[in-house]
Formats: structure tokens, sequence, C-alpha cells
């Protein structure tokens, strides 16, 4: 297992889907390295991790993962170090990291979605942990179009699955190891929804009120190109 460079935590980057809402454009290139701007989606998480001091990465990979693999290499020219954690076929979120589990080792662990565009400052969280007995922490924004209904509300600092309003999950969160390892629907492969769900009003959850776009298809993809060429 790879040491650590400082007191940040680890950090996964999840990249194994198939990106299927993003075809034709997936279908020779992974969705984590369709360019943004001319640079590739996933590199934007990266460099806002390595920015608050998260520099021990694991990637899954799955769908033209080996693509990924030789465009990130090591991690060393963006100032990270990288493991890489191969599925035979996308196991869904909550499964990947299961099987990633040992490269991450026992400590909380940051979680990014390698299809997701977001502005949040990561040392946020790093300077503030999870405290003893909280399973996770989930960065929650105002709701898309796409996602009109949100996924969660927020009671009192919260996860709630009853409060209103809801908000969509951004798919950025801070997990303990046993949220996972402790839940008793595991399976091979099975999402972070479920997961999430089973541990309402334990969780902590914020709302995120910056610029975030899950670039889940070519549409999105133009008006996320779009705006950012305005700013």
């Amino acid at each position: 297992m790879t040491s650590r460079h400082n007191s940040a935590p680890a950090a996964m980057v999840l990249a194994a889907g198939f990106g299927k809402r993003m075809r034709p454009l997936t279908d020779h290139t992974p969705k984590p390295l369709i360019p943004v701007l001319g640079k590739p989606l996933i590199e934007y998480a990266i460099e806002r991790l390595a920015q608050a001091g998260v520099t021990n990465l694991v990637i899954n990979l799955a769908h033209l993962g080996g693509k990924i693999r030789d465009h990130l290499g090591s991690g060393e020219r963006l100032g990270v170090t990288i493991q890489y954690s191969a599925e035979s076929e996308p196991l869904e979120t909550a499964g990947g990291i299961s099987k990633a589990l040992p490269l991450l080792g026992d400590a909380p662990f940051l979680v990014v979605n390698g299809d997701v565009w977001c502005d949040f400052d990561f040392s946020h969280w790093v300077n503030n942990p999870l405290p003893q007995h909280c399973p996770g922490r989930l960065l929650m924004v105002p709701n898309p179009p796409h996602n009109p209904e949100g996924d969660f509300g927020i009671d009192q600092g919260l996860l709630s699955g009853t409060t209103k309003p809801r908000y969509t999950f951004a798919g950025i969160s801070y997990l303990r190891p046993e949220i996972l390892t402790s839940y008793p629907n595991a399976r091979e492969r099975y999402g972070l929804g479920e997961v999430f769900a089973f541990n309402e009003d334990k969780m902590q959850a914020e709302v995120y009120e910056g610029d975030w776009c899950d670039v889940g298809t070519p549409e999105r993809l133009n008006k996320l190109e779009e705006r950012l060429r305005a700013s």
C-alpha cells in the first residue's frame, strides 16, 4: 500500500462506467477522458484533490480502462500517486469501492465521480474530518433539470429521506470504510444510493451552491463548455 504523503485522506475516483448516455463519444473514449475545454474531465477532479493536499488516489477501471491508465500513469505529472482497481465489468459505485477498499486503507476517504465537474474546494472537508461515529458525509446540490425530484433532504445537517426540500447527490462524498463493510445487503455489484438510504439520519450532508455539472450527456457537456468559456 502506498504511504501517505501527508495527513490528508486518500481519495477514490470512480471511472469504471460505460457512459452509455454519452455515446457515440464513449464508444472509443472512456467518459472520464472526454475533454472539457481541451482537458480530460477526470483531470479537473484530480487537480482539485491535489490542491487540497489529497495526493493518494485510487481509480477503478472497467470500460476502456486501459486508456485511462495509459493517460494518467502513476499520477506524477499531476502531483499525485495513483493506484488502480481493475474490474472485469463495472461493479457500480458501491461494488467498485468495496473491491478497492484494500487499497484505500482503514481511514475515512473521499469519493469523487469521475464524470462530475465541480469547483468544490476539498480542503473544506480535509480540514473538517468526520466525527468519530459518523459513517459519512455527502455533498448535495440544488436539483438540476434532469433530476427535479432530488435524492435526499437534509434535517439539521443529517441526511433525511423525508425532509423537504430534497437535493441531488453531487457525486462527492467522504466515507468510512465501515459504511460498506457493515452494510448487510453488500454484494459484488450494487450502488451507493441504497447504502446512503440505509444510513439516513446518521450521515452528514451539506448543500453546495457553487458550479457543478454531472456531465452525463453530450448536451450537458456542451452547456458546461459554454459556461466555462463565458466565465
